[in-house]
């Protein structure tokens, strides 16, 4: 964050500075547990937990104050919403920063799978700040902006939303020059009801860029593609090799072919424009260190991004070649002593990511002849479809070539349901009533050469079943 004091903070925001005027030379943040020494603590009163209580303990950890909705007894700057005044605060932190390149990304899946990819490639071409985890909503965008100085060069921002215009107020906080929209799936179809209101609210992000920016758009998926439209920025498209659409300018993916593990190879092709900021043509080929088909789709989302910033295409393509996931539990490979792997990919689920780890578990198995065992439990926010959905994830698992699946709760039953009604299945289902079952069933069952996906939506805490089994050495 650059220099700022605390009544400087209290002038931007219209707020009232209760204390010492101190100066504020780190990020800010909203769990005291993690204190910057020299930032900024953002007291949040939420339902169950009041940050004002903890105000104290983040100064004498080293914080510099507080920003919060009433007095403390740390210096504090006092607004009427401590969130809202933390949008401003960072809008006002990045108009400081003219120099700046910010590269904002949004998708229903494998949006922080190309965030990762992407903040490694610039890296490689300059000082970069991404978003962190999954800090991709209200609070979390605001904070990934705060964490840039003027040394920063690109700013990675990742955005999630749960409603129409929540993209839209994201946009206005980041003020982003490069967007770009991965794909328009069935994820947190319970929050928009249609895939038509998915696509409406992840297109405002194109929608906020100015004359001068890039929109980074999916050219394979027909919702995504309809979004040049929406948008009087430049426009840059990426993917696969086969699809037309895709010239003049963009970058594609050609056969993609996949190693023991489940790790992609392929040749990344790429054409410039005059109005752009690269030019000429060329390929690349790229052997990824991440496994699963869909990896490729995330890189070539985020060479097409990197390339629209401006970096050159050899440190774009040399990059991918290096980079790993950043965030933890996304398709995470540990191979215990005994010969059993595990991919953990607990993190989160939505039905087109569990069918690309289905993919990669059932491709695993063709290729290496290694037993092959599904761990899944609920995916939510699905709504009136929930059932259906489920049971179609199953009847995918068993097509994919799985040989076990062990489905974990209640909600995830269809699961079992939808692959029973594949007749030339002749895989094991097994029920679990909850994660101590299914690991108890794993730690009789699993075998020296079995590969294990574990994968559910976030609310299932699924890593503690891939730790678990992973303790048994």
């Amino acid at each position: 964050m650059i220099p700022i004091r605390l009544s400087e903070i209290a002038t931007i925001l219209g707020g009232e500075l209760h204390g010492d005027d101190a100066v504020v030379t780190a990020p800010a943040f909203v769990d005291s547990r993690a204190a910057e020494p020299g930032g900024l603590f953002v007291a949040i009163a939420g339902e169950r937990v009041d940050g004002h209580a903890y105000a104290g303990g983040a100064v004498a950890a080293g914080a510099a104050g507080v920003l919060g909705s009433r007095p403390t007894d740390a210096p504090t700057v006092v607004v009427e919403d401590p969130a809202v005044a933390l949008g401003v605060l960072a809008r006002h932190v990045r108009d400081q920063l003219p120099g700046l390149t910010v590269l904002a990304l949004t998708g229903s899946q494998g949006k922080t799978g190309t965030k990762d990819f992407l903040a490694q490639v610039l890296a490689a071409a300059g000082e970069t700040v991404a978003t962190a985890g999954n800090l991709n909503n209200e609070l979390g965008v605001p904070l990934t902006v705060l964490r840039a100085t003027t040394s920063t060069r690109y700013l990675v921002v990742e955005m999630g939303a749960r409603g129409i215009g929540h993209i839209s107020y994201l946009c206005g906080i980041a003020r982003p020059d490069v967007a770009a929209v991965i794909n328009v799936g069935t994820a947190h179809l319970g929050e928009f009801g249609t895939q038509a209101a998915i696509a409406r609210a992840k297109g405002e992000i194109v929608e906020a860029l100015a004359p001068t920016g890039v929109a980074v758009l999916n050219a394979d998926d027909p919702l995504v593609a309809a979004m040049a439209a929406r948008t009087t920025a430049r426009v840059l498209a990426w993917g696969a090799v086969a699809d037309e659409r895709i010239e003049p300018a963009g970058v594609q993916f050609g056969a993609i072919e996949l190693d023991d593990l489940g790790r992609p190879a392929t040749t990344f092709h790429f054409r410039g424009r005059d109005d752009l900021p690269f030019q000429g043509a060329g390929k690349a080929a790229v052997q990824l260190l991440e496994i699963g088909r869909h990896q490729v789709l995330n890189a070539a989302a985020a060479a097409a991004m990197a390339l629209a910033a401006g970096v050159a295409p050899q440190t774009v393509f040399t990059a991918l070649g290096e980079a790993r996931s950043l965030s933890r539990w996304r398709m995470e490979v540990h191979d215990r002593a005994d010969g059993v792997t595990v991919v953990n990919d607990a993190y989160n689920a939505s039905p087109d990511a569990m069918r690309a780890a289905l993919d990669t578990l059932g491709g695993i198995g063709q290729r290496s002849g290694r037993r092959t065992v599904a761990v899944l439990a609920e995916m939510r926010e699905l709504g009136a479809e929930t059932a259906r959905i489920h049971a179609e994830i199953g009847a995918h698992a068993a097509r994919a070539g799985v040989e076990v699946l062990l489905v974990i709760g209640a909600d995830a039953a269809p699961m079992l349901e939808g692959a029973s009604k594949i007749s030339d299945w002749s895989g094991t289902a097994v029920s679990a009533v909850d994660r101590a079952a299914a690991l108890a069933w794993l730690r009789e069952n699993v075998a020296p050469g079995d590969v294990v996906l574990v994968k559910a939506s976030r609310g299932a805490a699924l890593e503690h079943v891939a730790d678990g089994l992973l303790e048994k050495e």
